[in-house]
């Protein structure tokens, strides 16, 4: 419940960090008159809209040094034991706005685990599935190691944006609205979890606990930083999928290749295959195909854990056997599922004396763009024009890539991802965040909450789940 003061006023939540011995907050004042800005002539912002937004404001010093304690917590996600000391960062902030919160270990497949919070609600408001991660792709031998401040209010750091900065604006737009009052309005599951950088198997176990969380909820709202601009969120996600062709000929002197009794061997099926797939599906819409490893020779040895191998030939010796691994991208699930039916058609004609077998794994499903997802972009931009801030627009699918905001596809009424923090460099040594867009993400997904709360179910697309 929110803390009171003499004569019942309410005072500011502030994230349980404590307060700086060093100038790191310096930043504090270009935050605030960045992100508080007189609201537009018009603008529709209530009473209680405008005292979370500045609930906001009197949460970020200690959002500031949440994030710089994360990021300094490496969270590779092989590190298993980093990855649990994040989760121990955020999981008392979480319960101290009221959540249970639960770790599920990993160890089936081969993970550090989820952190994963519950907070039944009392009013008539949406169940809120939001979505978070805890590991970064910078293991303990990486350089990058540490958070550092830069000019501007940019800072650098592994994880700096994405993700645990996503987290931290997470934590701060809830705690705006139980200083508000407001939180008791909605139900809120929080997933953050350990491996989205590089997904555990098999994937049915590391996604099952989000695809149940999913199945709960109404909205989904992924902290991810999206395509890196303010301006924009991610209602649309493609999907990815791995694949697998092999392919066999038969050994032979070289001189007998394209002979009645050899054929042209695996290394040209291989090859004849290929460029049938980019013939049948290049120029499709939001669609990829990359074959990104090919092995052939006599002899192949391929590690698909690893994705690496060796292989053995002679230039004088028609090749016995040819491994193509690559990964498939699609938008909908009806474009994956055409996708398929034509790679397998091409692979199944192959020539005489070869064969060729196709095989998909599991991955990433894609994130269509439903009219659920266009309807809560519609609330978000609406809140950020209100709050003075400017409008806010679909990501195009083309720059989105997979994230586990799209295991909630087909689940949930209405999903949105890429409203975290804001910086650029991701997945490299440079990774880096504008602080500045923090008080304004937060107040965005703030005052998105509220109204989702104050017009739930009318606001809920008409075609349900």
């Amino acid at each position: 419940m929110p803390s009171a003061a003499a004569g019942g006023m309410m005072q500011p939540m502030r994230l349980s960090i404590p307060a700086p011995a060093f100038p790191l907050l310096s930043v504090l004042a270009a935050l605030l008159a960045f992100g508080q800005g007189p609201p537009p002539a018009g603008a529709r912002l209530t009473s209680e809209e405008t005292r979370a937004a500045a609930a906001v404001d009197a949460g970020l010093p200690g959002a500031v040094l949440l994030l710089e304690r994360a990021v300094n917590v490496n969270s590779g996600t092989m590190n298993f034991q980093g990855v649990r000391r994040v989760a121990d960062l955020f999981a008392p902030e979480l319960e101290r706005l009221g959540f249970g919160t639960t770790w599920v270990d990993g160890s089936a497949w081969n993970r550090a685990g989820h952190l994963i919070a519950e907070r039944p609600g009392s009013g008539s408001g949406p169940h809120l599935l939001l979505i978070g991660h805890l590991d970064t792709v910078f293991e303990v031998d990486s350089p990058f190691q540490r958070y550092q401040a830069l000019p501007d209010s940019m800072v650098r750091g592994p994880g700096t944006s994405d993700m645990k900065g996503g987290d931290v604006v997470m934590l701060l737009a809830l705690g705006a609205l139980r200083e508000v009052g407001a939180l008791d309005r909605l139900a809120v599951t929080v997933v953050l979890s350990g491996d989205e950088e590089k997904a555990g198997t098999p994937l049915e176990l590391a996604r099952r606990d989000l695809r149940q969380a999913a199945e709960r909820a109404d909205v989904a709202i992924g902290f991810e930083d999206g395509d890196d601009d303010p301006r924009t969120a991610v209602i649309a996600r493609r999907g990815a999928i791995g694949w697998r062709l092999c392919t066999s000929g038969v050994p032979s002197h070289s001189s007998q290749i394209w002979s009645e009794t050899v054929g042209s061997g695996a290394v040209y099926e291989a090859a004849r295959i290929l460029a049938a797939f980019g013939d049948s599906l290049r120029g499709e819409p939001f669609l990829t195909l990359n074959p990104g490893l090919i092995l052939g020779g006599t002899t192949v040895d391929y590690d698909r854990e690893h994705n690496r191998g060796r292989a053995f030939g002679k230039s004088n010796v028609v090749a016995e056997s040819t491994w193509v691994a690559g990964d498939l991208r699609t938008l909908s699930p009806d474009q994956l599922e055409r996708a398929q039916a034509r790679m397998q058609a091409i692979a199944e004609r192959h020539a005489p004396h070869t064969g060729a077998a196709l095989t998909f794994s599991d991955g990433y499903p894609p994130l269509a763009p439903t009219d659920g997802n266009r309807k809560l972009l519609a609330l978000f931009d609406g809140a950020s024009r209100d709050l003075g801030f400017g409008p806010v627009t679909a990501v195009d699918p083309a720059r989105a890539g997979a994230a586990d905001i799209s295991f909630t596809a087909g689940l949930v009424q209405m999903a949105m991802d890429g409203v975290g923090l804001m910086g650029d460099g991701g997945h490299t040594v440079e990774e880096t965040a504008d602080l500045r867009t923090l008080p304004v993400q937060a107040k965005r997904v703030a005052v998105l909450l509220l109204r989702l709360a104050a017009t739930w179910p009318e606001t809920a697309p008409a075609s349900g789940h």
